[in-house]
């Protein structure tokens, strides 16, 4: 070290400089992200222990369906909410039971954005945006459900029933259902050239972009659905096909006069405030003629993703015999990339699927029954202009080598016994993969695989390296694991979630949690840590340790 002044003073004027340079890309050590950074890399540490366990905290019930987000689970539609948090359960809020008129059809997250200025106080934490079954958007505090803001859509006729990210936490679509014409209508021969209806907002603070009629006499009498990401409107066609324009591009182009939540508007001749009942929101966005197609593409089913570096498409070949096989494709020329043709020739119920990674990485992650493979985009070392796919990593379910597959068997007798069929790849007696996840703030592969014989299915939620697909970690699932049911198992940082959707609409939500045991403990305080209790809170029954 140096001394506070002399050379090392005048020394430092430089290096100042240049950490300043570092810290405008993010690399400051004493700022916020390097600090999360930091303790992320902590609790990866504590989570691979082997001594580190998951238990079971606490369970619920519900007979309406269970949301998750970031540590909050919701129930009763989004009318009251818990924390998953602690290891008792904790009521954040509980509202009184809605109207149907006043049921929400659809939700999101919203998360205070850095480096902004905000008009509200309240802006700067976390909120949740509600699509009602009456048009409404709300903005309403995750913490404790208060309505900060109010929006009407619309009184056109039109039902939004759908909330997505055009860019996540900064531009927001709303999508309304398909608008269909009464039977008596359409026999009397009235057409509904109006297919859909989009709205987009952008967030923090809310402010309306416009919105847009999705109409069949520009785009087509095949289309069936619709929808905006990160700046492409996707419009996709019954006949599998799917096209690509530039929204940005349409919003320049189509729109005829802007406008600002709350202000006065005569519109169409109609006087109102926009964003307030009854009138709603304008539609300001008129196109008129059928905008410049960037990219188009048939695919069975409209199955279509982008991603990867460069930039390449994933489709399957627009006919029932192709279904499973995937082409990987670039985007710049449709040339096929080298060993692009992926199929792991399942013979399975459920498909296999296929998706690029969410780590930005590039890398796709293909999934079978028995058998996840990480792929990676690479130049052809013979030709720099194609690309050619090759395997980063596999993980492999754990069967039996002798597995019950076998057509031939000897009995002890040594009689041979030949079956008359043969197991399904996911045969519920062959543990299979049913979900593949990513957790961002860790950098850990997740996987749940199942084993079901008769009644009773064993589930375990296992933790891989992201850059090796190392084993790091396996949770065991207590919980019985029907296969014919809906599942989803969320791994947050130290808490585990499976949401069980069962028949008659029975759902339930089992909360485990990060448990670090270094100290040896008797059997007296085992017996009580594992005893269960029933408790009645908010008027609903909880079971926790």
């Amino acid at each position: 070290m140096r001394p506070a002044g002399g050379k090392g003073a005048a020394r430092r004027a430089p290096n100042a400089c240049r950490l300043l340079g570092r810290r405008a890309h993010g690399f400051y050590a004493r700022d916020a992200g390097v600090a999360l950074r930091k303790n992320m890399g902590l609790l990866r540490s504590l989570l691979c222990q082997e001594s580190t366990t998951f238990k079971n905290v606490w369970t619920t019930h519900s007979a309406s369906p269970i949301a998750y987000e970031r540590g909050r689970i919701y129930l009763d539609n989004y009318q009251c909410c818990i924390s998953s948090i602690a290891q008792e359960p904790r009521i954040l809020y509980q509202k009184p039971k809605c109207s149907k008129s006043e049921k929400i059809e659809d939700a999101l997250l919203l998360e205070c954005p850095l480096g902004e200025m905000l008009p509200n106080s309240s802006d700067y934490k976390s909120s949740l945006i509600v699509l009602t079954a009456q048009n409404w958007l709300l903005r309403l505090s995750a913490d404790s459900g208060e309505i900060l803001e109010k929006i009407y859509l619309a009184g056109c006729g039109c039902k939004f029933r759908y909330l997505s990210w055009d860019t996540p936490q900064e531009v927001m679509v709303i999508k309304s259902a398909q608008n269909k014409l009464p039977a008596a209508s359409r026999q009397a021969g009235i057409q509904q050239s109006v297919l859909f209806h989009l709205a987009v907002f952008q967030v923090l603070p809310l402010s309306f972009v416009g919105m847009l009629e999705i109409n069949k006499k520009i785009f087509g009498n095949s289309v069936t659905d619709v929808d905006v990401s990160n700046g492409i409107l996707i419009v996709m066609y019954s006949m599998g096909l799917v096209r690509l324009y530039n929204f940005q591009a349409i919003t320049e182009q189509f729109m005829e006069q802007p406008f600002d939540l709350g202000c006065e508007f005569n519109w169409n001749g109609q006087v109102g405030v926009v964003g307030k009942y009854p009138f709603g929101l304008p539609c300001n966005i008129k196109i008129t003629d059928t905008p410049p197609l960037l990219f188009e593409a048939s695919s069975l089913e409209n199955a279509f993703q982008i991603g990867g570096y460069p930039w390449h498409y994933i489709i399957t070949p627009n006919k029932k015999k192709h279904k499973g096989v995937f082409y990987i494709c670039s985007l710049k020329d449709n040339a096929l990339a080298k060993n692009g043709i992926r199929d792991m020739k399942c013979c399975s119920l459920e498909p296999d699927w296929i998706y690029f990674h969410p780590d930005m990485s590039g890398r796709i992650i293909h999934v079978g029954p028995n058998l996840i493979k990480v792929l990676k985009l690479k130049e052809v070392e013979s030709n720099t202009d194609q690309t050619e796919i090759s395997e980063d990593f596999i993980i492999v379910a754990n069967r039996e080598e002798n597995c019950v597959n076998s057509s031939v068997t000897v009995t002890a007798s040594g009689r041979v016994v030949k079956k008359r069929y043969n197991l399904l790849d996911d045969d519920p007696e062959q543990e299979t993969f049913k979900i593949v996840d990513y957790e961002d703030e860790l950098d850990l592969l997740s996987t749940v695989a199942v084993t079901q014989i008769g009644a009773d299915g064993r589930a375990h939620l296992d933790l891989h390296c992201n850059e090796q697909g190392i084993l790091l970690k396996s949770i065991p699932l207590l919980e019985s694991w029907d296969v014919t049911y809906s599942h989803e198992v969320y791994f947050d940082r130290d808490t585990v979630l499976h949401i069980e959707q069962k028949p008659n609409r029975r759902f339930s939500c089992y909360v485990y949690q990060m448990v670090c045991d270094t100290a040896k403990e008797d059997e007296c305080s085992r017996h009580e840590k594992t005893e269960r209790v029933f408790c009645k809170k908010g008027g609903r029954i909880f079971e926790y340790i």
